[in-house]
């Protein structure tokens, strides 16, 4: 379902969203809508195959699989963060979401707004 390294990459995140059934596309443009108004300043590109949302740096991505949406990167080994992920499967910075659950708009929307935090502070910290 995802599109790989070996597939061409799509070159909008329109293009990406487009290649899914109608469920998934939902879920996507519902996850997309949700990162807008978390960043609406951020900027859409893709990136390692995946749409991606900018701003001072890498803010997200987010990759349709065959059995869940992967949402990257995300705090780990942050404070406050082990609760709010434990309900879900996590790796090395990712986040795997359930296709047959509701997505978490609101866990996304807070992983979006502290990784802007923490891309705003590192850009502030270069400037010094």
């Amino acid at each position: 379902m995802a599109k790989t390294m070996t597939n061409p990459p799509a070159e909008s995140i329109d293009a990406y969203i487009a290649d899914f059934p109608l469920n998934i596309r939902k879920m996507l443009k519902t996850i997309r809508t949700t990162i807008r108004k978390a960043a609406p300043r951020a900027e859409e590109t893709i990136k390692y195959a995946m749409p991606t949302f900018t701003l001072d740096g890498n803010l997200i991505h987010f990759a349709a699989y065959q059995k869940h949406i992967g949402i990257y990167p995300v705090p780990m080994g942050v404070p406050g963060w082990d609760e709010a992920l434990a309900p879900y499967v996590t790796g090395k910075g990712s986040l795997q979401l359930p296709l047959d659950k509701p997505m978490p708009l609101t866990l996304i929307s807070k992983i979006v707004k502290f990784n802007a935090k923490r891309n705003a502070e590192k850009m502030k910290a270069k400037k010094k």
